[in-house]
C-alpha cells in the first residue's frame, strides 16, 4: 500500500477534533472550514492508495468510504449552517455522529497498521 501516513494522521486529528468542536457547542469558523475541505482531500488520498493497493483492500476501502461518509453528512451540517443547520438535521443525534465518528477511527487505525514503518 502506498504511504499515505500524513494523510491518515491528518484525517484521523481532524475527525476527532471536528466531533469535539461540535459536542462542545463552539461557534463555526474559518479554521474549521479549512480542516473540513482538506480532510476531504485527505480522505481521497487514502481511497486512492486502497484502490491501487488492490483486490485485498477492497472490503476496507468499502467500509472506510461508508464510515467518511457517515461523518461527512455530520460535518456538512455545521460547515453549512453552523450549529443551528447542524441542529436542524442532527441536535437528537450526537450519540450517532459519536458512534460515526469512532466507527471512522477505527478504520483509520486499521489503515495506519497497514503503513510502511
Amino acid at each position: 500500500m502506498l504511504d499515505v501516513k500524513d494523510s491518515v494522521n491528518r484525517l484521523a486529528w481532524t475527525t476527532e477534533h471536528h466531533f469535539l468542536h461540535i459536542q462542545a457547542r463552539h461557534d463555526f469558523m474559518r479554521a474549521w472550514a479549512v480542516q473540513f475541505e482538506m480532510a476531504y482531500t485527505d480522505f481521497r488520498v487514502i481511497q486512492m492508495a486502497l484502490q491501487l493497493g488492490g483486490e485485498q483492500y477492497h472490503d476496507l476501502l468499502k467500509r472506510f468510504a461508508a464510515a467518511y461518509e457517515a461523518v461527512y453528512a455530520y460535518e456538512y451540517a455545521f460547515a453549512a449552517g453552523g450549529l443551528a443547520g447542524f441542529d436542524e438535521q442532527f441536535a437528537d443525534k450526537m450519540a450517532d455522529y459519536q458512534t460515526a465518528e469512532q466507527t471512522l477511527l477505527k478504520i483509520i487505525d486499521e489503515i495506519k497498521a497497514l503503513q510502511p514503518a
